[in-house]
C-alpha cells in the first residue's frame, strides 16, 4: 500500500497501540497528568495486551522523552501551528514522527498508520498529517540531530536553566534526559558490592552500588531479588544517606520515606530507623520492601512536617518533595506539565519539612536535605532561610567522601550533582544535598 492509499479503517494492523499512545499523549500534554497517571486513565491503553501494549507504552514514552525535538521537527513542515484545539492531530503527528525518528519504523508502515487513525479521530487533518510525515520521513533524521538544545526543553525550564548555570552547562541538562535512565542496586552489604556485581554482570559504581548492564528487564528474576540483598536505586539518590557517616546504633528518622529506598539503606547501615510518610498507599510499599530486604523500620503514616515524637533522633534525613526537575531521565514529562508555579509552591513545604526536621534532631545531631531537584530555590535557596534562623549550621561535606560525586561539592559545602556528570557510564539522576547540624 503506497502512503498515498491509506484506507480509513481504524481497526487495520497495528491500529490499536498507536491510538492508545496518542491517547496517552493527550493525557499528559492536554491534561497535565504524568505518564503512570496517563497510562491508568486511558481505556485505549488497557485494552491492550502482549506486544501491542508495550509497543503503545514505548511509543508514547519516547514520544514524550523527546517531545521538544519532535516538535522542532515537525514545525519545520507546518505553514503555521496546529490550532489549540487539534489534539488528536498534534498527538498523531508526534507519534508517528517518534516511529519514523526514533523506533525505525518503516516509512509506509508509520505514515499509513497514521493517517488511518486521522480519517477516524481528526479527519480534517488527515492530508496534512500525511504530507508531513512524509516530509519528516525524507528529511527528518537530519533536523532531529540538528535540534538545538534549547528546544528540547519547554522554554520556562530552558530559562531557568540558563539563568542559574549559563548556556554550557544548561546545554548539557537539555541533553541529559534523550537516553533511558541505567538500572543502579543499591547492595545492603556494603563489602558484598564487588560479589554482587560479579553476580549480575554488572559494575561497581560507588560503595554498596552495582549497575547493570543495559537490557535487564525483569529485576525479580535476577540472583539476589528474592533474598532481599539488593534494591534499585540510582547512584545519586543513594548518595545523601552516606553523608551520614557510621549509622551503627544510632537512631535515624526518614522524614519523607516512601518509596524507601533511604529508609532501607539507613536500616542496612544498623541504625534503629523511623520512616515517616503521608501517604499510606506509598508507605505499603516501604514495607513490602523492608519485608523483602529483611530489614527493619517503623513505618508511621504521617506529614513529615508535623510528626512529633517523644525522642529526639541522633540523624534526620529529609528528602523533600520537589519539582524533580533532576530526573527528567526517568520522567520526561516532569518538564511539560510543570510551571515556575509548582517550584514556588514547594518551597512552603520543603521549609515546613527542614524546620521540623531540626526540631527532631538531638543537639550535635546530624540533619541531610536533599531534593532531586535542579533549581536553586528547592535546594541552596531553602539552605539559605533555614541558617538565617539559627536553629543549625552547615556541616560542610568533603570531596574525598562522596566519590563519584566529589566535584559537585562547592564551595559552601553543599553537593550539586548534575545529571550529566556520568555520562560515559550511563550518566545519574539530578540531586542536592545539604549537612547540617542542629546548635
Amino acid at each position: 500500500m503506497g502512503l498515498n492509499q491509506s484506507k480509513p479503517d481504524e481497526q487495520s494492523v497495528g491500529a490499536a497501540p498507536r491510538r492508545a499512545a496518542s491517547a496517552v499523549l493527550i493525557e499528559v500534554f492536554d491534561r497535565r497528568k504524568t505518564l503512570d497517571e496517563a497510562l491508568n486513565a486511558c481505556p485505549e491503553f488497557f485494552d491492550l495486551a502482549g506486544h501491542d501494549r508495550a509497543f503503545a507504552r514505548a511509543l508514547a514514552g519516547e514520544a514524550i522523552r523527546r517531545r521538544g525535538a519532535l516538535d522542532f521537527v515537525i514545525a519545520q513542515f507546518l505553514q503555521k501551528p496546529l490550532p489549540d484545539n487539534a489534539s488528536w492531530a498534534r498527538a498523531i503527528l508526534r507519534v508517528g514522527a517518534t516511529e519514523l525518528l526514533l523506533l525505525s519504523t518503516p516509512a509506509y508502515a508509520a505514515v499509513d498508520a497514521a493517517v488511518n487513525l486521522a480519517n477516524a479521530k481528526a479527519r480534517p487533518f488527515a492530508k496534512l498529517i500525511n504530507a508531513v510525515l512524509r516530509r519528516i520521513s525524507e528529511r527528518g533524521e537530519a533536523l532531529l540531530n540538528a535540534t538545538p538544545a534549547a528546544q528540547e526543553l519547554p522554554s520556562w525550564l530552558w530559562a531557568r536553566w540558563r539563568a542559574a548555570y549559563g548556556d554550557d552547562i544548561a546545554g548539557k541538562l537539555a541533553r541529559a534526559h534523550i537516553n533511558q535512565p541505567s538500572l543502579d542496586l543499591s547492595i545492603a552489604q556494603l563489602a558484598d558490592s564487588e560479589t554482587w556485581a560479579e553476580r549480575v554482570g554488572g559494575k561497581v559504581m560507588a560503595p554498596g552500588c552495582v549497575r547493570l548492564p543495559d537490557g535487564h528487564a525483569d529485576l525479580t528474576g535476577l540472583q539476589g531479588f528474592a533474598e532481599g540483598s539488593w534494591w534499585v536505586q540510582d547512584i545519586a539518590a543513594a548518595a545523601p544517606v552516606r553523608l551520614l557517616g557510621d549509622l551503627r546504633g544510632k537512631t535515624a528518622l526518614d522524614l519523607c520515606a516512601a518509596p524507601g529506598g533511604k529508609t532501607m539503606q539507613l536500616a542496612a547501615a544498623g541504625a534503629h530507623v523511623t520512616a515517616v510518610d503521608r501517604s499510606g498507599k506509598r508507605l505499603s510499599i516501604v514495607r513490602e520492601n523492608l519485608e523483602r530486604t529483611h530489614l527493619a523500620a517503623e513505618v508511621i503514616e504521617a506529614d513529615g512536617a508535623a510528626f512529633t515524637s517523644a525522642d529526639l533522633f541522633d540523624a534526620v534525613l529529609v528528602d523533600a518533595p520537589c519539582s524533580a526537575t533532576g530526573t527528567l531521565r526517568r520522567h520526561p514529562e516532569a518538564a511539560w506539565i510543570k510551571s515556575d508555579a509548582d517550584i514556588v509552591a514547594l518551597q512552603k513545604t520543603q521549609i515546613r519539612l527542614l524546620k521540623n526536621a531540626i526540631a527532631l534532631t538531638k543537639p550535635g545531631g546530624v540533619i541531610i536535605y536533599c531534593v532531586c531537584s535542579l533549581e536553586p530555590e528547592e535546594g541552596p535557596g531553602i539552605v539559605a532561610q533555614i541558617l538565617e534562623q539559627g536553629s543549625a549550621v552547615r556541616d560542610p561535606i568533603q570531596v574525598n567522601e562522596i566519590e563519584p560525586f566529589g566535584a559537585g561539592v562547592n564551595t559552601d559545602g553543599d553537593l550539586r550533582i548534575f545529571p550529566f556528570v556520568l555520562d560515559e557510564q550511563g550518566g545519574c539522576d539530578g540531586f542536592f544535598a545539604t549537612r547540617l547540624r542542629r546548635i
